[in-house]
């Protein structure tokens, strides 16, 4: 029996470069053209221009080549770790006995890609000035009506709220509805800040949606969504991702939020440093009216220890005794000075019975009108004196009589066992109070 050598001839054998040929022959006619993503890895630029480096995935790798004419066409820079879409064919390098792609074309691949236009948007956007300091709008310091542009069904308009409750902002929020990823999502995000736009008293406005990646928040790179926001007549905050992403609408709008729920804090923080510095005004309002308060206690005991030591109903009473005894020295002296002039005329009288009537009847008129004129003025003038006193008197204790204070339209307060009340601290809750006034008395209850 023949052995497995013994069934083939020298002739039969094929050549290294033959065979080689062989398998560029069956690869390149069997496998045509196309395009193949995978990680930049071993780069190398050569000095003819040529670029040499491997296409890998996690399981493989591919050698390609790009040759100086395909290379030059390239609008953006190769290097290891960038993922690229390579489109080329497949051919054998038969010196070295191995299969490499020949690439005619590459352009970026996903984030890499995404990230080389972002550039490009934001180096165009800062020239045209849509970044610069001075157009940006201070945001007001309390909003009372609050806007934000995001998806209502997502988790980030549930935190916004929620941290808006928490810290205890009572302001009015309206929540525009709008697509955040996606093909259209930035038309949407657009249309929506027309309608803001158009909505009045509207204070503030939010643009912003939860983390995601790159392709998620790319529809907030979109260069007419950006253009958009820097024309909103309302201030504007971005809030967009985590706090890690960036988008050009944190470029344009007047200030950048980390995330929607930093959106919400920094409107509220607002709110509570105002509730702080209300709840100190107060303080220092009631401290002032408390020592008002307790001024006017003190005084009000001091006036109120004066007017016992004045005494004003005593000093009446005791005026009205004192013009009750003048009264009565006035009436005695009276009744005496006539007495004595009923007697005098008696005497007079019977004188002039004794003697000649006639002669001594006119001397007893004489005597009788001068005596009665004199007596006349001086009684009188003795009178004036007395009533002007009197009146002097009157008006003195009048001006420290309580009727007179009650006239004035004041009243006294007083508990319903009749004690005086001086002080509001004197006051209890549902008490029955007796208020005296110039017509009457009136109870009252306090609250």
């Amino acid at each position: 029996m023949k052995s497995f050598l013994d069934q083939f001839e020298d002739d039969e054998a094929y050549s290294v470069t033959e065979y080689t040929r062989r398998i560029k022959r069956l690869l390149e006619g069997s496998i045509g053209p196309g395009w193949i993503r995978g990680e930049i890895s071993n780069f190398r630029k050569q000095a003819s221009g040529h670029l040499y480096f491997s296409l890998k995935d996690e399981n493989a790798q591919l050698p390609v080549v790009m040759f100086r004419g395909n290379a030059s066409s390239l609008d953006f820079e190769i290097g290891d770790g960038m993922e690229l879409l390579i489109y080329g064919e497949l051919s054998v390098y038969e010196p070295h006995g191995r299969y490499q792609l020949i690439a005619r074309a590459a352009i970026e691949s996903g984030q890499g890609r995404l990230h080389r236009e972002f550039e490009r948007l934001k180096k165009k956007l800062l020239a045209e000035g849509l970044f610069d300091k001075d157009r940006k709008r201070p945001l007001p310091e309390f909003p009372r009506h609050v806007g934000f542009i995001t998806s209502p069904s997502g988790a980030a308009v549930q935190d916004f709220i929620r941290i808006l409750k928490r810290r205890g902002w009572s302001g009015r929020l309206t929540v525009f509805p709008a697509k955040v990823q996606g093909v259209d999502a930035a038309q949407s995000l657009i249309r929506s800040l027309r309608t803001a736009a158009k909505l009045p008293g509207l204070d503030l406005l939010v643009v912003g949606r939860g983390g995601g990646s790159l392709e998620d928040l790319w529809c907030f790179n979109d260069e007419s969504l950006a253009r958009s926001l820097s024309e909103s007549p309302v201030p504007t905050i971005s809030a967009v991702g985590h706090e890690i992403d960036f988008a050009l609408s944190d470029f344009v709008a007047d200030v950048r939020a980390e995330t929607p729920s930093g959106a919400a804090e920094l409107i509220s923080s607002s709110y509570l440093e105002f509730l702080d510095q209300l709840e100190s005004v107060r303080e220092r309002i009631v401290e002032a009216l408390e020592s008002r308060i307790e001024d006017a206690r003190r005084s009000l005991e001091e006036f109120a220890a004066r007017l016992r030591a004045v005494a004003p109903q005593r000093s009446i009473e005791t005026a009205k005794l004192k013009l009750d005894e003048l009264d009565s020295r006035f009436q005695a002296a009276t009744r005496g000075s006539m007495g004595q002039f009923r007697e005098k005329a008696a005497g007079a009288k019977s004188d002039f019975l004794r003697t000649r009537p006639d002669k001594k009847a006119v001397q007893s008129r004489q005597v009788l009108a001068s005596l009665e004129n004199r007596f006349t003025r001086s009684a009188e003038r003795r009178l004036s004196r007395m009533r002007n006193r009197f009146q002097e008197l009157t008006l003195g204790f009048q001006s420290l009589n309580p009727d007179t204070t009650l006239n004035r339209g004041y009243a006294i307060l007083a508990d319903e066992k009749g004690a005086i009340l001086r002080s509001v601290s004197q006051l209890k809750q549902a008490e029955r109070v007796q208020a005296t006034m110039k017509d009457g008395e009136a109870w009252l209850k306090s609250e």
